[in-house]
């Protein structure tokens, strides 16, 4: 009886050895992509920096409100045609407190060009009148209070926290999400918020916003969503869907 005890006892013992083994290679490989990962996002962040060096917000404001305005007017829009609308806005209600004080019928006429003219509008007259009566005309220097504002989402809180404030900021927007899928830094994710996440992991803070700016001057002119120029990408020799066949179905993103 005793024999056959320990020869259990002796086995529980191998299993839990194997399981911690496992365990431990598990995280050195983890460990081990991670720092791959993050290699590479230095090399790309690198040859980015070279290639547009001068890069900035492609939306054009004068004011931190603008910018807020205009990036809510830029959902499922173009920032071409956003930067068409909003000097006829601003030409009418020039303030924060002219645009808290306009009727909702009012912004949405000039902002229907946009698209979703009617929620845009809303969302703007209540977002300043909050500025107007809580802040003082200013925009709100925290993440979460900018969160709080009406049509402020992470993307946006975050062009506002880097352009504006000069905070570390990563901004999801089609062109990164995209390009980081294309390249290899994250795997077929696509949902914005975790995108963010995932790229916290991997990109210096100091580099964050003017990465995400890079990506769009490229997904722009090089990678783009139909038709990426494979050819003369600076990336070519590190990106997974030059060396792939279109992986993940990522051609149209």
């Amino acid at each position: 009886m005793r024999q056959g005890t320990e020869k259990k006892t002796e086995k529980k013992t191998e299993k839990k050895t194997e399981k911690k083994t496992e365990k431990k290679k598990g995280k050195r490989g983890a460990e081990a992509a991670l720092n791959a990962r993050r290699a590479l996002t230095k090399e790309v962040i690198e040859r980015l920096k070279t290639l547009y060096p001068d890069t900035k917000c492609t939306l054009n404001y004068r004011d931190a409100w603008q910018l807020l305005i205009s990036v809510r007017l830029a959902a499922q829009c173009t920032d071409l045609r956003v930067d068409q609308v909003t000097p006829r806005l601003y030409e009418r209600f020039p303030t924060v407190r002219a645009l808290a004080e306009a009727p909702v019928e009012a912004i949405e006429e000039i902002v229907r060009p946009c698209g979703l003219g009617n929620s845009k509008a809303r969302d703007i007259q209540k977002c300043m009148r909050i500025l107007h009566e809580e802040y003082r005309d200013e925009v709100p220097r925290d993440f979460k209070a900018l969160l709080a504002l009406p049509g402020v989402g992470r993307k946006s809180a975050n062009l506002i926290m880097g352009d504006i404030f000069g905070e570390p900021a990563i901004v999801t927007d089609t062109h990164c999400i995209r390009l980081v899928n294309r390249i290899g830094l994250v795997d077929q994710v696509k949902e914005p918020a975790k995108v963010e996440k995932l790229l916290w992991d991997l990109v210096p803070p100091e580099e964050s916003n003017q990465f995400c700016h890079r990506l769009v001057d490229h997904g722009r002119a090089v990678c783009t969503a139909r038709k990426p120029d494979c050819g003369r990408c600076v990336l070519n020799d590190l990106c997974r869907y030059a060396k792939e066949e279109r992986p993940f179905g990522l051609g149209e993103m």
